[in-house]
């Protein structure tokens, strides 16, 4: 296994990143323990959560993935081996993650909720990485890197970045995080949150989560620079274009137990235009004698900007599958049939 540096934090951090989002939904608590203990035996250092999953977000099961995670710490010790991710939800109008009912915000009162929510269910005393899951100010689409950008107005009552960085610097303080990322973000609010911390002396964000893969490689624009020359590397997520990369949605099929089969929710992929990327990159894959998985992911992973590729699996086989890829060998050749398809196809999904 692979292990490179989160941002200057002095952490090493495998660069496949295990994703829990499906425990406690698709998958049960046997499962997710079994998942990560795949994953420990495999090197994987790195678990990200929030307290939004399991996905689909719901009430009723909100949090079940950290209790899972929580569960399996507990039961396999090695707390100090191991480095947790997870994340605070931004602005929104869900209302089930506040005791008192309010709708998602990143005031003082609910992010320290959410910290000793999460704390509790994780059954730790700090988390490692604390992430941002989206800005609390309105952003377009989910992201801020839209396929087509619509301006809008500021949210009513947006919390400024600095004193967002305030409250987590009081947490750093108390010990209940160690570090801070982002999320979902854009390139001016990352360096908004770089250059507040710079000026006022807070907390520096190690690390920015965003959807990147054959798809959507818009990070490429602004972000990559920030991330190369900031040292605020890239948590990669969706690299499988949530399963449409690994082939398996293909003519139209629906597998049993598959994400769009069970809740139809993955229209980021389902864009003008992504079909045919879709089908060129599997057609690519199968012509070099690899898995259309196994190009995706080897494809994020080698990009300078990566800091940890975060995979996510139902079953321990498509674990299995998924981790074999950080071994295939990269070539030049295919990276310059991979560009040659992204200059025709370019960023078809957000």
């Amino acid at each position: 296994m692979e292990y490179r540096k989160l941002g200057r934090t002095g952490l090493d951090v495998s660069v496949v990143c295990l994703g829990t989002m499906t425990f406690g939904e698709q998958n049960t608590e046997a499962e997710g323990h079994a998942q990560m203990d795949r994953a420990r035996d495999a090197g994987v250092n790195f678990l990200d959560a929030a307290e939004l999953y399991p996905i689909p977000p719901k009430p009723e099961t909100q949090g079940k993935t950290e209790e899972i995670i929580g569960s399996w710490l507990a039961a396999r010790g090695g707390r100090d081996k191991t480095i947790v991710a997870t994340k605070v939800v931004g602005r929104t109008v869900m209302e089930w993650f506040r005791k008192d009912g309010s709708k998602g915000e990143l005031s003082r009162d609910q992010i320290r909720e959410a910290v000793d929510g999460s704390l509790r269910r994780l059954r730790t005393d700090y988390i490692d990485l604390y992430q941002l899951h989206w800005p609390d100010r309105e952003v377009t689409q989910f992201g801020s890197n839209p396929v087509v950008f619509r301006p809008v107005e500021p949210a009513p009552g947006e919390h400024p970045i600095h004193e967002t960085l305030e409250i987590l610097s009081e947490l750093v303080r108390e010990g209940k995080i160690r570090h801070v990322g982002l999320s979902n973000e854009s390139a001016w609010g990352t360096m908004r949150f770089l250059g507040e911390s710079e000026a006022r002396g807070l907390p520096r964000v190690a690390s920015i989560q965003n959807a990147y893969s054959l798809l959507n490689r818009t990070f490429e624009t602004n972000l990559a620079e920030i991330a190369l020359r900031e040292d605020v590397g890239l948590l990669a997520y969706s690299s499988l274009g949530q399963g449409y990369l690994t082939g398996k949605y293909r003519d139209g099929a629906l597998p049993a137990g598959a994400r769009k089969t069970l809740f139809d929710r993955l229209q980021r992929y389902e864009t003008p235009g992504a079909e045919g990327a879709i089908e060129a990159y599997c057609d690519l894959a199968g012509e070099i004698g690899w898995s259309p998985a196994h190009l995706a992911l080897k494809f994020a992973a080698t990009r300078s900007f990566m800091t940890s590729v975060i995979i996510g699996a139902t079953t321990l086989e498509q674990l299995d599958h998924d981790l074999a890829a950080f071994d295939q060998p990269w070539s030049e050749e295919i990276e310059a049939r991979v560009d040659a398809i992204h200059k025709v196809r370019a960023n078809p999904c957000p």
